[in-house]
């Protein structure tokens, strides 16, 4: 089982910033993918940004040029930058770690992000 848990998501103004953060525990083996999913207020949860344990990231298109994927292997935490944050960002933000074919696809509680006009 592997167990992930989110940082505190938060209400930000328009244009503002806010970091996201999981940590990974558990029986977790690579390779794996670690990232990000929403779900806003009666929208199905859609990717975000997801980053293979090689390094390779896939971006939704509303988030490139404002979002920003990282993860740290050694310490099984991904991260989640965001910047330029709109009040469409708002949203329950979900940590997943999937390591199919392999293994199982596991989720976070989900944080929630409010982001003001």
């Amino acid at each position: 089982q592997v167990q992930l848990v989110e940082s505190a998501g938060g209400l930000v103004q328009a244009g503002g910033s806010l970091r996201l953060s999981c940590v990974a525990s558990g029986s977790i083996f690579s390779p794996n993918v670690m990232g990000w999913y929403r779900q806003a207020p009666g929208k199905q949860r859609e990717l975000v940004a997801v980053m293979g344990s090689l390094g390779s990231t896939n971006y939704a298109i509303s988030v490139k040029g404002r979002f920003t994927i990282s993860r740290d292997n050694a310490k099984n935490t991904v991260y989640l930058q965001m910047n330029s944050l709109i009040p469409e960002d708002t949203a329950v933000y979900y940590c997943n770690l999937n390591h199919s074919p392999y293994g199982g696809n596991y989720w976070g509680k989900g944080t929630l992000v409010t982001v003001s006009s």
